[in-house]
């Protein structure tokens, strides 16, 4: 009777899981603490639970992308006046 009323309404209980694992992964929780609080004992749960989401992949391509042109930029760019110095 208990788990028939948890199936009624928007959701089911077990939906509640792939939602906190899908949280615990946009809050960048380390996947050996998720699976601690989630009670898994291989990392082939996370790939089933965790859901890659939209905004995960936008947040990391910035990163990414920021990193790439934080190396990529000319040294001189980033002081005008330190480079007339230098001459």
């Amino acid at each position: 009777m208990r788990a028939r009323r948890a199936t009624r309404g928007d959701g089911r209980l077990h939906d509640a899981r792939h939602t906190a694992a899908t949280v615990l992964l946009i809050l960048g929780v380390p996947e050996r603490v998720v699976m601690q609080i989630m009670g898994w004992s291989s990392t082939a749960m996370a790939a089933r639970y965790q859901h890659v989401t939209g905004g995960i992949l936008a947040d990391v391509a910035q990163r990414v992308g920021g990193l790439i042109w934080e190396v990529a930029k000319d040294p001189d760019e980033s002081d005008p006046e330190g480079s007339q110095e230098s001459r």
